[in-house]
């Protein structure tokens, strides 16, 4: 792969001002949050990199090459999805980007108050676990179902907001499924109802993967219409993209459940360690005087 070859792999298919500001927005205020935080509150090397590799491969499946691979083949939009909706959101979330966030409204607070406890309160309802489950499965059989699917590969703008809604709530979601944060002792949702929540999401989404895998007869017409640059029949590119809806969604409901896992031992540790430390200073305290 010659130089050329890499520019044109990382310049935009459709270039989309929108998205461009918006992730360099991210990434500047990111970083600067980062760069201005305290050293007890920074985050430390791992989660950078954890929260800049999630960004990356947001931007890189909107706006690089790939995204012409996502306009022209159902398999490679599937796996665009998949990164918008479920990848990089889980390592966004996982980079525990907390701090940052909480430096920026210490920040804005005052300034743009009453802006931002409206947002806060949309944020809220956003968040009932009722709600986020419904919005995170039901964008994906909205914009899944063929006739609204159709318009959204052909028209711009259509397909933009597509990616833009999946982005924001795949993030909404993985945040309130592996907040870090105790629940005992914060707003975090509570571990049970998190892992139910990830079980009720995985049946929907294994179930209209199911569907398009299986079908014997293509179901979007569109990429009938576009050029077919891995010369791809219709149906084998429906099958390559049925089994990216089917599979891998189920795969990081599993993967989300196992993290949660994770963090109940580590609760559980904290919670003896703390114990033993009581009954430490309990028997100090109790010790007879020579």
């Amino acid at each position: 792969m010659t130089f050329a070859d890499v520019v044109l792999a990382l310049i935009p298919y459709n270039f989309s001002p929108l998205i461009v500001i918006a992730f360099a927005l991210v990434l500047g205020f990111y970083l600067m949050g980062v760069k201005r935080l305290t050293s007890h509150d920074r985050p430390g090397i791992g989660r950078v990199i954890t929260f800049l590799l999630g960004l990356g491969l947001c931007y890189g499946v909107l706006q690089t090459r790939f995204d012409f691979y996502a306009q022209h083949l159902f398999f490679a939009h599937r796996a665009q999805h998949l990164i918008i909706h479920h990848v990089g959101p889980i390592l966004i979330a996982l980079s525990n980007p907390l701090p940052v966030a909480h430096y920026w409204y210490r920040q804005l607070s005052a300034p743009l108050q009453a802006g931002l406890a409206r947002l806060g309160r949309l944020y809220r309802f956003l968040q009932h676990p009722v709600i986020a489950a419904l919005l995170f499965v039901g964008l994906v059989y909205l914009w899944l179902w063929p006739d609204i699917h159709f318009s959204a590969m052909r028209n711009r703008a259509l397909y933009e907001l597509m990616n833009l809604s999946l982005l924001l709530e795949g993030l909404l979601f993985w945040w309130l499924m592996l907040d870090p944060r105790r629940p005992q002792s914060s707003v975090a949702l509570g571990y049970g109802k998190r892992i139910i929540v990830l079980i009720a999401v995985m049946i929907p989404q294994i179930a209209i993967g199911a569907w398009i895998t299986f079908q014997t007869e293509p179901l979007y017409d569109v990429y009938r219409l576009m050029e077919q640059p891995l010369n791809l029949e219709p149906i084998g590119d429906q099958l390559l993209g049925g089994i990216l809806t089917w599979i891998p969604p189920a795969l990081m409901s599993v993967l989300g459940s196992l993290i949660l896992l994770s963090f109940i031992a580590r609760d559980d540790r904290l919670d003896d360690q703390h114990r033993r430390e009581q009954e430490n200073d309990a028997g100090a305290n109790t010790a007879p005087v020579a």
